[in-house]
């Protein structure tokens, strides 16, 4: 699989507690392998971190897939893209000897992540999903039983509607999935909120099987 698995550049630490679930970093417009790595151990600490950079580049700044304009995403980029993340995905979980992951995503990360749940149920062990949007304007049937989600929503996001976060957090449980959705009383951007909220999200997930 490792001569086939699209190449992402990307940044792997091992896990200093192998009791924790790995964690999948997907970063939003603009970032890189290296952007939510502190992130990533600030609410995780001592899990695996697993943190690709998006293949897209819009006006220089990475992405994980085009959009048509703010907020229209083209699907079929979407679709390969998720496609090519997953192969990756599963290659690293051969190549670190890591178990399935839980995505932690910021907004164009997010969306990705949403994607890959309902593209490809059982990839990801769960998912952190903080300004998210749904992906698929007709989501594919997917089976998430037993998958976790933590969807958090800003009340006063001048890019993901109210409306939109509500109707992913819907999609999700009619899938399956158990879905805790926080709708907080905030922007677009991140603050201490958020990294409360995923680090005991994330702390509540059961241990890695021995």
């Amino acid at each position: 699989m490792s001569t086939t698995a699209p190449a992402f550049a990307h940044r792997f630490e091992p896990a200093a507690d192998p009791a924790r679930p790995p964690l999948l970093l997907l970063h939003g417009t603009g970032g890189d392998e290296n952007d939510l790595l502190g992130l990533g151990r600030l609410v995780a600490p001592g899990a695996a971190l697993l943190s690709p950079r998006g293949q897209v580049l819009e006006n220089g700044m990475p992405r994980f897939f085009r959009r048509l304009a703010e907020g229209v995403f083209d699907e079929e980029d979407l679709r390969a893209r998720t496609d090519d993340l997953a192969a990756f995905i599963r290659d690293a979980q051969a190549r670190h000897g890591i178990a399935a992951p839980v995505a932690l995503g910021f907004s164009n990360g997010a969306n990705i992540a949403a994607a890959l749940l309902l593209r490809h149920p059982g990839l990801l062990r769960g998912a952190a999903l903080l300004r998210a949007m749904v992906p698929f304007r007709d989501p594919p049937a997917a089976r998430l039983d037993g998958t976790r989600v933590l969807l958090l929503s800003g009340a006063s996001d001048p890019i993901v509607p109210a409306e939109n976060s509500a109707r992913l957090a819907a999609i999700l449980q009619a899938a399956g999935a158990t879905v805790k959705h926080h709708d907080l009383p905030l922007g677009h951007g991140l603050s201490q909120m958020d990294v409360a909220l995923a680090r005991d999200w994330l702390a509540a997930l059961p241990e890695n099987a021995p």
